[in-house]
């Protein structure tokens, strides 16, 4: 089923609420790059044809959307969190300051958000609704998660590692991308605090450690 104005219309009734923006993330489950965070607001007008869960829009269908978007939109931001923040302050934070980022750069300040999946990581001052599979369900979130891969895609082909075959799998691990990390070790760019490092021997000096209360859980290398 295409995604609806269903949410945004519900919460608009509510007579405190006049802006909805949606939001939606990616890269969280990559080894490498930073995680993006993109907010949309919009008019409740027709969306361009094809817009869905960006997971279920072709790659090249997925710029061509994102550019109508970019003209369709009331408004649309991005945020980031770099592997640097990752690192430092765990993924539950580092999506917190991006989806921050994001909603404070929107040419209007939304009095509601709806996040797509089961954990609020924005937090005060935004009243947030959370649609697991919002990103199927919500037109504005939909159009936010077509922005923010098309956006991270991009700017992940353009930081080279070749060997690692960052323009195709975006920092996640493929096996391009686990038999690179094997043999040459991580990049300037990789996270360097997540469990894939455990198990490998060679570059395992390389580890960040954090508070473990503020870490969360990875997959792990072979799993």
């Amino acid at each position: 089923m295409a995604p609806t104005y269903e949410i945004e219309q519900l919460l608009l009734s509510q007579p405190s609420i006049r802006t909805v923006a949606g939001v939606d993330e990616v890269g969280r489950g990559a080894w490498a790059g930073p995680v993006t965070v993109c907010a949309v607001v919009t008019d409740l007008t027709e969306p361009p044809a094809g817009l869905t869960d960006s997971k279920q829009v072709s790659e090249a269908k997925r710029g061509p959307l994102a550019v109508e978007l970019a003209g369709w939109a009331t408004g649309f931001a991005y945020g980031e969190a770099t592997h640097e923040e990752i690192d430092r302050l765990g993924m539950t934070e580092a999506l917190r300051r991006a989806a921050r980022r994001a909603l404070e750069s929107l040419p209007v300040r939304p009095d509601a958000v709806i996040l797509d999946g089961k954990h609020d990581y924005i937090g005060a001052p935004w009243p947030v609704r959370l649609e697991v599979k919002g990103d199927g369900a919500s037109i504005s979130v939909a159009a936010a998660s077509v922005l923010a891969k098309v956006r991270r895609d991009a700017y992940m082909a353009t930081i080279g590692c070749e060997e690692y075959g960052f323009a195709e799998n975006a920092g996640y691990p493929s096996p391009v991308h686990q038999e690179a990390l094997a043999r040459l070790g991580p990049t300037a760019h990789h996270r360097l605090s997540w469990s894939y490092l455990d198990e490998l021997p060679q570059w395992r000096h390389l580890k960040r450690h954090r508070d473990p209360l503020a870490c969360d859980g990875q997959e792990s290398l072979f799993a």
